[in-house]
This record gives C-alpha cells, sequence and structure tokens, in this order.
C-alpha cells in the first residue's frame, strides 16, 4: 500500500521563491466570452437539436421548411420549433417566414466558428 505525505505548509517549490504551475503564455478566455461560448454548446448539448442542425446542413441549400422536420425527428410541430428557436438564438440557424411556414437556414461559418473557439480555448 503507497501512502503519501503532506509537505508542511511553507515548504515546497513555491516557499522556496520557485513556480509550483507553469506560467500562462497566452491570455485565457475571459468570463463574458466563457458564458457565450457555454450558451452554444448548451444549444448543442441536445440530441434532438444535434439531429436538426444535421438535417438542415444535409438540407438543398443548408435550408429546410419545420414541415420537413417534424418527421425526421419523430415529434411535434411545437416541439421541433422550440428547438429550432434556441439554435436560431443560438447563432446557428437563421429564420424565415414564408406564407404559413418557417424556414431555418444554416447561417454561413457557425459551425466553422465552433470548431476554432474550441481550437483556441
Amino acid at each position: 500500500m503507497t501512502t503519501f505525505e503532506l509537505a508542511p505548509v511553507g515548504v515546497g517549490p513555491a516557499a522556496s521563491g520557485g513556480a509550483c504551475c507553469s506560467p500562462l503564455v497566452t491570455e485565457p478566455m475571459d468570463a463574458g466570452r466563457a458564458e457565450q461560448l457555454a450558451a452554444s454548446f448548451k444549444a448543442l448539448s441536445d440530441p434532438t437539436r444535434l439531429r436538426l442542425l444535421s438535417i438542415v446542413a444535409k438540407s438543398e441549400g443548408e435550408e429546410a421548411c419545420v414541415c420537413d422536420l417534424i418527421e425526421p425527428v419523430g415529434l411535434s410541430q411545437p416541439t421541433v420549433s422550440h428547438h429550432l428557436k434556441i439554435l436560431a438564438t443560438a447563432g446557428f440557424l437563421e429564420r424565415s417566414k414564408r406564407g404559413t411556414w418557417a424556414y431555418y437556414k444554416l447561417v454561413p461559418g457557425a459551425l466553422d466558428r465552433m470548431s476554432r473557439l474550441l481550437a483556441d480555448a
């Protein structure tokens, strides 16, 4: 059995003037940016929303009518519309209305932006 001993307070690299951690080489993400990024990831954290985003992205012109999104996910129109609204609010989809139906289009570069943010995080 392995035992570990704790060093007394005031003993160790930090106490002797050495750094206990690696220094930052660039500025970390600020709190506001972290909140914004977390909201985007929260919008993508639901499996239904990921499927809807995928369906829209794979549709002709990267655009789909709500009426074409109900059956593939097996949910009611109000529920699908709710999920689409969350994706639109998060900046992944744009909404346009044609007659009685709403159409959703992938925002150009939205998914690439998330990928870059992850790389830079």
